[in-house]
């Protein structure tokens, strides 16, 4: 896996997963609000750049692991 590569991957997934994982613990810590979209939107700008950093850290062990899970 060249760095660009893990670098645009670990940017796309960190996006998707944060993106989505912010909307339904918002959901569920909040419920509907007027300003849901709000909450959302400063949960997801403040977690986003540390799942990238994560998912840049981790992704080469998460890849090791799952070759080693299913050998």
């Amino acid at each position: 896996m060249n760095a660009r590569y893990r670098c645009v991957f670990a940017l796309i997934m960190s996006l998707l997963l944060c993106f989505l994982m912010t909307a339904w613990v918002t959901w569920t810590n909040l419920g509907w609000q007027d300003d849901y979209f709000l909450q959302w939107m400063h949960a997801f700008i403040t977690a986003w750049p540390v799942a990238a950093l994560v998912a840049f850290a981790f992704g080469p062990v998460a890849h090791r692991l799952t070759q080693r899970l299913l050998r």
